[in-house]
């Protein structure tokens, strides 16, 4: 069985969907949100086992193993945005892996899947394709993602190394999609304006209206779950570290015209050319990740914002 913390998260309930139709079982952990979206609901107490345990209370995770014979772990769960002050966030993202990583040793499973993320990337001085061997800055200042997967990287893997199981990182792009529900990524707020005619309030947005020609690496949640699993499942990898993302740069003007294909009455203004900041190819780079598991995003731009909004128009509000 394979054990998925924050299974009950935007990441979680699409991984294991995409785990049970890969012939698994599942169990997965929440803390404070339930949800029972469509898509999975039917496969509780069935295919998927659902507990609440809170990864940083060791002894309710250990339960756990007492309870299911767990031979995989996907650890998703984090930290809410903004949950937190600094040592809050200390606190529950080293405390989680902590208890993880001796949950793991302890059940002795085969692997772990560490999520980690793209943002790791943002003290590169470089541009992308980002590769997974390239050298990445110690430090991550202003980045509590960038600094939080760091230290899961390099703790979790020693770890491993030590205790013979298979630690491999995850370095998840910037996700979107179906069940979203912070709305602090510019696919998830454009979509849903879009879809309800609201205002997005670009404005309020980091560092103002963003840039027409800026790019990033937008990867739909479904392909992001895909990626998880064949990961996770893999009889053997060959590296420690994999992107998941789409493989690809994106202009946020290419957002706007995939939304506009469906809902041309949708009007965004954006603001003309690049950010000062702005950084040429800022994706994750596949080829790793394509020739060790066959992981290759199914869903384009365009063919993800339509899956989206066709999401939102069913009825669903996230």
């Amino acid at each position: 069985m394979i054990l998925v913390t924050g299974g009950m998260g935007f990441i979680g309930l699409h991984t294991t969907r995409a785990l049970v139709d890969a012939g698994e079982d599942v169990v997965i952990t929440y803390y404070q949100t339930w949800r029972e979206p469509d898509f999975i609901k039917d496969e509780f107490d069935k295919k998927v086992k659902v507990e609440k345990v809170d990864v940083t209370d060791l002894d309710g995770l250990l339960a756990l193993g007492k309870k299911y014979d767990i031979t995989k772990i996907v650890h998703l769960a984090v930290t809410g945005l903004g949950a937190y002050d600094a040592i809050g966030d200390m606190r529950v993202n080293l405390n989680g892996l902590m208890n993880i990583m001796e949950a793991a040793t302890t059940w002795e499973v085969e692997r772990i899947g560490l999520a980690s993320s793209i943002a790791i990337y943002s003290s590169v001085a470089a541009g992308g394709p980002f590769k997974e061997d390239i050298p990445l800055p110690i430090h991550g200042v202003g980045n509590p993602t960038e600094t939080y997967k760091k230290a899961f990287e390099v703790v979790g893997g020693h770890i491993g190394a030590r205790s013979n199981i298979d630690v491999v990182n995850l370095r998840i792009g910037g996700i979107w999609g179906p069940l979203y529900h912070s709305m602090a990524n510019l696919p998830s707020r454009l979509v849903h304006a879009a879809v309800h005619g609201t205002d997005p309030k670009l404005a309020e947005g980091r560092g103002g209206v963003p840039f027409a020609e800026d790019q990033a690496d937008f990867c739909y949640v479904r392909d992001c779950a895909q990626g998880i699993t064949k990961i996770t499942t893999a009889d053997t990898l060959a590296h420690k570290t994999y992107n998941i993302s789409s493989g690809r740069g994106a202009r946020n003007q290419d957002l706007v015209d995939s939304i506009n294909k469906v809902i041309p009455e949708a009007k965004f203004e954006l603001q003309a050319g690049n950010s000062p900041t702005a950084r040429k190819d800022p994706y994750g780079d596949l080829t790793q990740s394509k020739a060790d598991v066959g992981y290759e995003p199914a869903f384009t731009l365009d063919s993800a914002v339509a899956d989206y909004i066709g999401w939102l128009r069913a009825g669903n509000d996230q």
